[in-house]
């Protein structure tokens, strides 16, 4: 027997045993897995495992049209042992878990504006919280005139749900005073349409007006912390603020639309007689930012890498990808990336490092 035949007799017989071993042990081996997945997500160690620094996950980086990489609008952004949430848009809570963190460790949400897309798992994180973290405070809500009837909206709905939980695990488990949501508004902007909204530990959060006309009171956010920096814009069309409150930032996540896609399900909608759809695929033109116009702005401010969110349409195929953002490297020179799911900004602190991986 040649040396090729023996190798090759001696790894079919390694398959075979390999194949019997898991059809014998093969229960076991997968409820022991299953158990191990559980101890890592409960354990938390991922966040105080982390170098002290800015990190940012993408747990949804969608939009309102549906694709499978890309659930609804929602920015985890974790400084030190602090972790706020920007946005909570339909199936992003459940990519939270998964990737090594924590709901129940969420100090605070941080709302854009109040399109349902960001706002429709608000709930989901409020349970989540509130029964995985063993709080003893509602979930605070940061957002601008309006958060209050969106909060109040959500603990009436979420009223009955409470009180089963509460008899069924009771109080000494569901701490009924931290079961909720508590809003926080910031009414009043500078003279540079910005405010201070949070100080703590070394964090600064401040608020930015955009422009998502007719939405009023929509609102983008910049984090600084221990030398980092990152801008998430929120949903808006090109506008000068996001370029003023981006200077200089390390990261900047601004939401892109491509015209040339949207015209195609514009056009198609007009084809099977959608006649609605087809207004409102044109009626979202004028209200966000082109990926070509994004990285202007990011150009312009001397920003050091630009990941684009919100995407508009759903991209199904990697090689829409491509022509989503075709000819925006001739606006920007730094790097370019457009979020999956899953995406995650590691930013080190006094450093000017920007890692990049996948938590999905």
């Amino acid at each position: 027997m040649t040396t090729r035949s023996k190798f090759s007799a001696t790894l079919l017989l390694l398959i075979v045993a390999g194949a019997g071993f898991i059809w014998k042990f093969g229960d076991q081996l997968v409820l022991k897995l299953m158990q191990r997945q559980v101890e890592n997500t409960l354990s938390n160690r991922f966040m105080d495992e982390l170098p002290d620094g800015l990190y940012v996950y993408i747990c949804g980086a969608g939009s309102p049209i549906p694709d499978p990489h890309r659930a609804g609008p929602c920015t985890a952004v974790i400084a030190g042992n602090n972790l706020y949430t920007v946005d909570a848009g339909s199936g992003s809570i459940r990519n939270i878990g998964p990737a090594g963190l924590s709901a129940g460790r969420t100090k605070a949400v941080l709302l854009t504006h109040f399109h349902s897309d960001h706002i429709d798992a608000l709930g989901e994180l409020s349970v989540q919280r509130w029964a995985g973290g063993h709080r003893d405070e509602p979930l605070s809500v940061y957002g601008p005139t309006g958060v209050e009837r969106v909060v109040d909206g959500f603990n009436l709905a979420y009223t009955q749900d409470t009180r089963y939980r509460i008899d069924h695990h009771g109080a000494h488990t569901v701490i009924p005073s931290g079961a909720g949501l508590k809003a926080h508004t910031f009414a009043k902007m500078g003279s540079m349409g910005s405010a201070v909204i949070i100080e703590d530990a070394g964090l600064r959060i401040t608020a930015f007006t955009v422009d998502h006309y007719p939405i009023p009171n929509a609102v983008g956010y910049r984090f600084d912390y221990k030398g980092r920096s990152v801008v998430i814009s929120g949903d808006t069309s090109k506008n000068a603020n996001v370029e003023a409150m981006a200077a200089g930032a390390d990261l900047l996540l601004h939401e892109a639309l491509s015209p040339q896609l949207v015209n195609l399900m514009q056009a198609a909608a007009k084809e099977v007689g959608a006649k609605h759809m087809a207004q409102i695929s044109e009626d979202i033109l004028n209200y966000h930012t082109t990926p070509q116009q994004a990285a202007d702005i990011a150009q312009a401010a001397g920003v050091k890498y630009l990941a684009l969110n919100h995407i508009v349409p759903g991209l199904p195929l990697r090689y829409l990808e491509k022509l989503f953002i075709q000819g925006s490297a001739k606006h920007y020179k730094g790097p370019i990336s457009i979020t999956r799911d899953g995406d995650f900004f590691s930013l080190p602190a006094n450093s000017g490092d920007i890692h990049t991986d996948s938590l999905l």
